[in-house]
């Protein structure tokens, strides 16, 4: 780094996956291939770095999961004695969003800038992109002992909409990822007909995640069938964005539902089912828990021109987190 840079600041955007999540987890993506579609959205975990004071504590701060996860990219690098970093961000704890990998992707940006490996204001290369991704990855699994998969920290570094493909189904890396080119009139009507609402709920995700898997391990037919039902839909889920038919979108949501919370009974609490019920009454085309749920938020799918008849039939169930598509990713903006 520079000597006359002080601080570097870098962001990274959380996402909604609409379909195929848990098939990005091995053992499964390496078994049997995952796929998952989802989009990136302007709630972001915003990173600061600057040179470690006499009066500081320690090297990381923010919410305990993000200094967690500060501390634990700082060791990686070789930084800790010399760096410290700052993380916060404008979306719930536990929400379900993909909020830790987007702290990580962002860590791993502003790590890379720090380095002078990555130049503040520029837009990185896809194969950068993904590398920032694997390197968050590592952290949170490696490092930081966060049980999950690849899905989130791509969406973090790539940005955009993307379907994606993992093991078995990428060839010979780890994930692929492949932008989908969503027009103006389908980014316009995603973010007015699409309503995510926070339960208030917070959820331990690798735990849901470590039984899911477990129960894919002994074949359980109802989790296996599930698993494999839920990649299938993400690959239908991306033509269907890519085409801009939102209520092909919405029927996909619906169905998907069904094979998630199939895969274990934590999946969905009764506050979710009381919002799926409420919005089904309204008219809503599909909806779905996000993350590994137990909790989090739930994205609906309005019937064009029933969104502001969805928002209040749901009132009172939880919070609705507005939201827009972010179309640039990671970037480092000083």
């Amino acid at each position: 780094m520079s000597e006359t840079v002080t601080e570097i600041v870098a962001r990274a955007p959380t996402r909604l996956d609409f379909g195929g999540g848990w098939t990005d987890v091995p053992p499964y993506c390496d078994e049997e291939g995952g796929q998952v579609c989802n989009v990136a959205i302007a709630r972001h975990a915003t990173v600061r770095l600057r040179p470690l004071g006499d009066g500081d504590e320690d090297a990381s701060g923010g919410r305990a999961p993000d200094a967690r996860l500060a501390a634990a990219s700082l060791r990686r690098a070789g930084l800790h004695a010399r760096v410290r970093a700052e993380v916060t961000s404008d979306f719930p704890v536990g929400a379900g969003l993909g909020g830790s990998s987007a702290a990580g992707v962002a860590l791993a940006a502003a790590i890379a800038a720090w380095r002078g490996t990555l130049a503040p204001g520029a837009a990185p290369d896809h194969a950068t992109r993904d590398a920032l991704a694997e390197w968050s990855r590592a952290v949170e699994v490696e490092d930081a002992g966060i049980a999950g998969g690849r899905q989130d920290h791509y969406a973090a570094a790539h940005g955009g909409a993307l379907h994606l493909t993992f093991g078995a189904a990428a060839g010979d890396r780890p994930a692929a990822a492949h932008p989908l080119a969503l027009s103006d009139a389908t980014v316009d009507a995603l973010e007015r007909r699409a309503l995510v609402i926070y339960t208030g709920e917070s959820r331990i995700s690798g735990d849901t995640i470590t039984a899911v898997l477990d129960a894919y391990r002994a074949r359980t037919p109802r989790v296996v069938d599930a698993l494999r039902r839920m990649g299938a839909l993400a690959r239908e889920m991306s033509d269907a964005l890519a085409s801009g038919d939102l209520d092909a979108l919405g029927a996909q949501l619906a169905e998907h539902w069904t094979h998630q919370r199939a895969l274990h009974p934590s999946i969905t609490t009764p506050r979710i089912d009381a919002i799926m019920e409420c919005a089904a009454r309204a008219g809503a085309l599909g909806a779905k828990a996000l993350g590994a749920s137990g909790g989090g938020c739930v994205v609906v799918l309005a019937a064009d021109g029933r969104e502001d008849e969805l928002e209040a039939s749901i009132e009172g169930l939880g919070i609705a987190l507005p939201f827009s598509i972010d179309r640039v990713g990671v970037c480092v903006e000083r």
